[in-house]
């Protein structure tokens, strides 16, 4: 009899190698082909399948330009309004969402509390190759789920899944997760590349033809991106990363492909032993318990989509005993504290190198946006010279390399958030008021064309 062919195959594009190499001969990742047996000859089935449209006809026929409509996409609310916020106002009816996030975060615990809000007016089917029926039976009664329309199957091959879709014909299917279902037409193991790859492409070509709403969990690797091809990402119509800390109480959801809405929203959410609670004002939560009177403690305001949200960033500098001193960060890119620490040396001379320095973003949050950069400088500077910013005072704007301060989006509406939560000052970039002066009640506005401003208003301000 004859042994089976292997092949490698990269994670990263998806190409296929006769042998094992370092580097990926086609995309020049390292380390991403990973063995795969080569299938047996039955699938002349599966070839045949990519040809079929995403409508379901077997025959594709171009339509002129001018003849296309825009279609009116059918959206269900999940229960969860701020969910529904960073999918773009629902769950889209026939698309593809990709839920990943890491192990214990709760993703299982999202999907359980919002198949009892969208099986009030949709059957919903709950595919768990995870867990047993008991199982899920004990975490919807935790989390008060009625269930009407909920059905639940545990089964991990493909095959009879589709068996029961059809016999079941739910409205919305839930897939937990792609990584433990498998097909009998493929030789390779559970998880493996051309399993995940072929069992979601059927399960998209399903809900494209048949209008079916389907949400897919994704494992993480251990460098956190989702485990399986990279082309898995490109077929889905949404990829959703489900973010935070373990030991910590909040989870924020952000979406990184959208094909129906924003990718710069984001939905913060609370977790307790009754599921997930929603955090409709998640600047109060971030700041709710902000330290008075200490150095090296500042308010920064950021952006998140059409959202402004208050933040506090924290720093402490201390002499180093270390020959290359320390710089840790957390909740802000490495790389940008190394070109403010630069900066701050160069234009105002002050000797961060004979000190270890520390940043913390309290809450958890990630902030990548550059309008954060004149609130770290200022925190630094704080820590080091151990001068207390004013708690009423809130800075925005981005620090460039000479020390100016450079404009920022949105500025009167972070203002307007700042003022809501009871700030009374705020440090803008002067370019933001050159125009248009901001005005906002109780607010007073200063503006500033760059970091050695900063330091001059500071010691103005009672």
């Amino acid at each position: 009899m004859k042994g089976l062919k292997t092949f490698f195959v990269c994670t990263e594009c998806g190409a296929r190698s006769p042998k094992w190499m370092g580097k990926c001969p086609h995309c020049g990742k390292w380390n991403t082909l990973v063995e795969e047996v080569e299938a047996e000859e039955e699938a002349p089935s599966s070839r045949k399948r990519a040809h079929i449209s995403l409508s379901g006809a077997s025959d594709a026929h171009a339509t002129h330009f001018t003849e296309l409509t825009v279609p009116d996409y059918m959206r269900s609310a999940t229960g969860l309004d701020e969910l529904d916020r960073v999918l773009g106002g629902g769950l889209v009816l026939g698309s593809v969402v990709l839920l990943s996030g890491e192990p214990g975060i709760g993703k299982s615990t999202l999907l359980m509390q919002i198949s009892d809000a969208l099986g009030a007016d949709r059957r919903v089917l709950y595919v768990s190759g995870e867990e047993s029926g008991g199982q899920l039976k004990l975490r919807a009664e935790r989390l008060g789920v009625s269930g009407n329309q909920l059905y639940i199957l545990t089964e991990t091959n493909i095959e009879n899944i589709l068996a029961e879709i059809n016999s079941t014909k739910p409205e919305v299917v839930i897939i937990d997760s792609i990584q433990t279902i498998y097909s009998d037409r493929i030789n390779s193991a559970p998880s493996s590349v051309t399993q995940v790859r072929e069992c979601a492409l059927t399960f998209i070509n399903k809900a494209k033809s048949e209008g079916i709403s389907m949400i897919l969990v994704g494992h993480v690797n251990k460098e956190g991106g989702i485990a399986g091809p990279k082309v898995l990402e490109h077929m889905v119509d949404a990829v959703l990363y489900f973010e935070g800390e373990r030991q910590q109480a909040y989870r924020i959801i952000r979406a990184v492909k959208n094909r129906y809405g924003s990718t710069n929203e984001i939905g913060v959410f609370e977790m307790t032993d009754k599921g997930l609670d929603e955090v409709p004002n998640p600047s109060e939560m971030l700041l709710s318990g902000r330290p008075k009177n200490i150095s090296g403690n500042c308010a920064l305001c950021t952006m998140e989509g059409t959202r402004p949200i208050l933040a506090e960033v924290q720093a402490l500098v201390t002499p180093t005993v270390f020959p290359a001193p320390r710089r840790n960060g957390n909740g802000v890119d490495y790389n940008r504290v190394c070109l403010i620490l630069a900066v701050l040396e160069k234009r105002l001379g002050l000797k961060f190198y004979q000190n270890d320095v520390y940043l913390n973003v309290v809450g958890g949050l990630n902030i990548d946006e550059p309008a954060a950069d004149l609130a770290i400088a200022t925190a630094l500077i704080s820590s080091l010279t151990d001068k207390i910013i004013p708690d009423d005072l809130i800075i925005i704007g981005e620090l460039g390399l000479a020390g100016e301060c450079r404009a920022v989006s949105n500025p009167e509406l972070r203002v307007r958030e700042a003022a809501r939560l009871g700030f009374t000052k705020a440090i803008i970039p002067f370019k933001n008021t050159e125009k248009r002066p901001i005005k906002v009640d109780g607010m007073k506005i200063i503006p500033v064309r760059g970091i050695y401003e900063v330091i001059n208003h500071l010691k103005t301000i009672e």
